[in-house]
């Protein structure tokens, strides 16, 4: 993926989360920046997680345990850029939210990105 195509996608992650933040109770972002560089955190700290513990346990894999590393990467990601808070409950129900969308909306993992270039 070209560095267009990672823009792109940051963007529209973004914009996802700005939805997810209006949504969800216990969910506030403070503007598109602050959801800019949300998107780029959690996608950072879910390729950190995958390259460390495999895809079964990150944000982007499926099942429970994908849901649980998500949620944990929401909040915890909260600390870490300005203008979010988030609450467990609304680092749940964002993860859910994310999920959702995620069916409609798939994107490779940023791991899987980054390796599949030949």
């Amino acid at each position: 993926m070209n560095f267009l195509g990672h823009l792109v996608r940051f963007i529209v992650s973004a914009l996802v989360l700005m939805v997810v933040g209006f949504i969800v109770p216990g969910f506030s972002v403070g503007g598109f920046w602050s959801a800019f560089f949300l998107a780029l955190v959690i996608a950072a700290l879910g390729w950190v997680i995958e390259g460390i513990f495999g895809k079964k346990v990150t944000p982007f894999g499926r099942g429970i345990v994908g849901f649980i590393a998500s949620a944990f990467v929401i909040w915890l990601a909260q600390f870490i850029v300005g203008g979010v808070a988030v609450t467990m409950l609304g680092a749940v129900l964002a993860a859910l939210v994310i999920g959702i969308i995620d069916l409609f909306i798939p994107v490779s993992t940023p791991y899987e990105a980054g390796r599949s270039r030949s």
